[in-house]
């Protein structure tokens, strides 16, 4: 079957059968066939073509309308809904769709005056219903004549290989993870029916959200949604459906570290997966003291098609925290290496260098990343940096992460993000914020990290927040961290 026939199956459904829990509601396949069915009907009315925009929030009637728009064979060009109206403006004139599809709080008065210059027709997605928005009824948009042959999903990178940048995700490559998690599944005798459900958090429109949330509603799992992750919201989850694994964002592992969560409330998990930004390997030490309970890593990206190394639980079995800190071996037929920056050589085991990949789902070819790292003589991959992150301090190369991870050290550091701000002299030079959880003068944190660090690597600048800001993916924002030194 293909994704297209397998999204209009799991419409036929018992209508009456749950299949999402959000704010402590369940919703049915009855509801969320209704609202596919009736965004299908407006978006014929408005004479659209193929390709939709469509800025999901985390709510049941856009995990409907997602699966609705597949079920059609439509083209969907994915927007972030976490930007100012602005950016989303931005983002129509950069696509031109032909129709626009988004909640009503994405549709601002920016947003309205782009879809009129351009003819773009709205709906709005609201709560289980969808209706146009007055007077953009009608696209005054001829077909995209660079329509793509097959339908694709197209959303954002998050800049592995450089800037960030609309990247196409076939059908065929979900139809290809889809097959693979069914094998999995069968290979385990896992029974989906009665499986505990899913807690899905990462935002619908990125690669993470798509591979979490389509093959699942496809295959017919229960979904617990959060709008975004929250640790009350996670830990709700556990306690209430007692997950064998579970799922945590990098910054969540900290998280349940200071809230102290209890022993107990976590004995039924057996293992916790984590990817899309680096868990520092002290932090992972912590957990898995307290905890007894392994944190696997993994390491992917959008322009991957997904994840290409994971530590797997038999890894994790037999080496332990030998390989702490580790994102696992090449998995589904991936490969990766590390190249010299400058010359492009393949290096050796343990030295530091870019990481290249080879994705089965990408084709052959090596895709040159940004990422720092190594492989160890077993195998094994490390991830330790970005290399665009870096700080030229007068000819100094500054990363970032070494700061992040030395301040991590010191006992009153909850946390910190440290970026590179504009020097008349230097051209750039480090500035920390910092979380805290005991007062601490900034020079006794300069005086530490003298201890672990160069010099060159001593921030001129400071700032106390009560909390990091974090996009929807929970990674910290970078560019709201920099706007705390530079505004």
């Amino acid at each position: 079957m293909t994704l297209q026939e397998m999204a209009r199956a799991a419409f036929e459904r018992d209508p009456a059968l749950e299949v999402v829990e959000f704010e402590h509601r369940w919703y049915t396949w009855g509801e969320l066939r209704q609202v596919a069915d009736r965004l299908r009907t407006l978006i014929d009315e408005s004479g659209a073509g193929a390709s939709v925009a469509f800025a999901p929030r985390n709510c049941p009637s856009a995990l409907a309308a997602l699966l609705g728009l597949i079920a059609e064979g439509r083209t969907i060009k994915m927007v972030y809904v976490w930007q100012s109206g602005a950016g989303i403006a931005r983002d129509l004139e950069r696509l031109k769709p032909s129709v626009f599809v988004a909640a009503p709080q994405e549709l601002s008065s920016e947003v309205r005056e782009t879809a009129r210059s351009l003819g773009i027709a709205l709906i709005a997605l609201t709560d289980m219903d969808a209706a146009f928005v007055p007077g953009f009824a009608h696209t005054q948009r001829e077909v995209d004549p660079d329509a793509p042959a097959s339908p694709q999903l197209q959303i954002l990178t998050s800049g592995t290989t450089g800037l960030p940048k609309q990247f196409p995700i076939p059908y065929e490559l979900l139809t290809n993870v889809l097959r693979a998690g069914a094998t999995m599944f069968a290979t385990h005798g896992a029974n989906l029916a009665t499986m505990p459900p899913v807690l899905l958090f990462f935002p619908i429109g990125n690669i993470t959200g798509i591979y979490s949330t389509v093959p699942t509603l496809i295959q017919g799992m229960r979904i617990v949604l959060l709008e975004r992750f929250t640790l009350d919201g996670w830990r709700d989850h556990v306690r209430r459906f007692k997950p064998p694994q579970a799922g945590l964002p990098a910054a969540g592992v900290q998280m349940v570290l200071d809230a102290d969560v209890p022993r107990e409330e976590l004995a039924s998990i057996r293992t916790i997966g984590t990817g899309a930004a680096p868990v520092d390997p002290a932090v992972q030490r912590a957990f898995e003291e307290r905890y007894g309970i392994p944190i696997l890593l993994a390491y992917g990206a959008t322009e991957f098609g997904g994840r290409v190394c994971s530590m797997t639980a038999a890894d994790y079995a037999q080496y332990g925290q030998a390989k702490l800190g580790s994102v696992g071996r090449a998995v589904g037929g991936a490969k990766i290496r590390v190249v010299d920056p400058e010359t492009g050589a393949e290096l050796g085991a343990n030295e530091e260098g870019l990481f290249e990949v080879v994705s089965p789902h990408m084709g052959p070819h090596w895709i040159r990343t940004t990422d720092l790292g190594v492989i160890d003589q077993d195998g094994f991959v490390f991830h330790r940096a970005r290399a665009d992150g870096a700080i030229m301090r007068g000819g100094f190369k500054v990363l970032p992460e070494t700061i992040e991870r030395a301040l991590a050290l010191h006992a009153s550091v909850v946390g910190s993000a440290v970026v590179g701000v504009t020097d008349r002299r230097l051209g750039q030079v480090p500035a920390a914020a910092v979380q805290l959880r005991a007062p601490v003068s900034f020079d006794e944190l300069a005086s530490h990290l003298r201890q672990h660090v160069p010099a060159t690597h001593i921030p001129t600048q400071w700032r106390v927040i009560e909390e990091l800001p974090r996009n929807a993916s929970m990674k910290v924002d970078r560019a709201g961290v920099r706007r705390l030194f530079e505004g």
